[in-house]
């Protein structure tokens, strides 16, 4: 049996701020995504620890009887330490330079290996299926480091929440919602 990581985007939430929390939809999207977990069976969560990630799975986690795990690793990607007018330019190279990095943040190769480091610790851990929940900006980095063709147009399209499921086996990724 090949282990599933399920990949999570939170839910739509009222900042980006780590103690942002979700919306009234945001709240709404976690309670449909713990009916779209019912069908599978779940032995592992691991969450960023910011608040909008904690609030997506804490329903399903509760229904599931799994904890939760939180993971700095999961945070996400710091673009810069300082506000920039020009911020979704400056993110959209850093998909074609993946060593572009601006002053104080990270770039999208520092991104990558933080994040697939999770992967490497639940292929090495006994749970068969794991959720995995993150955001926007590195969890279309952890895509991309399993297929190269996921750019800055599959950041822009990405959905509160959205799911994706990465088979280790093979390393297949499959979208799996919205649908």
């Amino acid at each position: 049996m090949s282990k599933k990581v399920f990949l999570v985007r939170h839910c739509q939430a009222k900042g980006q701020e780590e103690n942002a929390i979700l919306t009234e939809k945001g709240f709404l999207q976690a309670e449909a995504l713990s009916c779209f977990f019912e069908q599978y069976d779940i032995d592992r969560i691991i969450s960023s620890p910011y608040t909008r990630a904690l609030q997506t799975i804490e329903l399903t986690a509760r229904i599931k009887g799994v904890k939760v795990e939180q993971d700095i690793r999961l945070t996400e990607r710091i673009l810069s330490a300082s506000p920039m007018n020009d911020w979704y330019e400056k993110l959209e190279k850093t998909f074609r330079d993946l060593d572009l990095s601006y002053e104080g943040g990270e770039s999208s190769r520092e991104a990558m290996r933080r994040a697939e480091s999770v992967i490497h610790d639940i292929a090495d851990h006994e749970a068969d299926s794991t959720v995995l929940v993150t955001h926007g900006n590195l969890l279309s980095l952890l895509l991309k480091s399993y297929d190269a063709l996921i750019g800055f147009p599959q950041w822009a399209e990405l959905r509160n929440p959205d799911v994706f499921l990465l088979e280790l086996k093979d390393f297949k990724i499959k979208r799996l919602y919205p649908l």
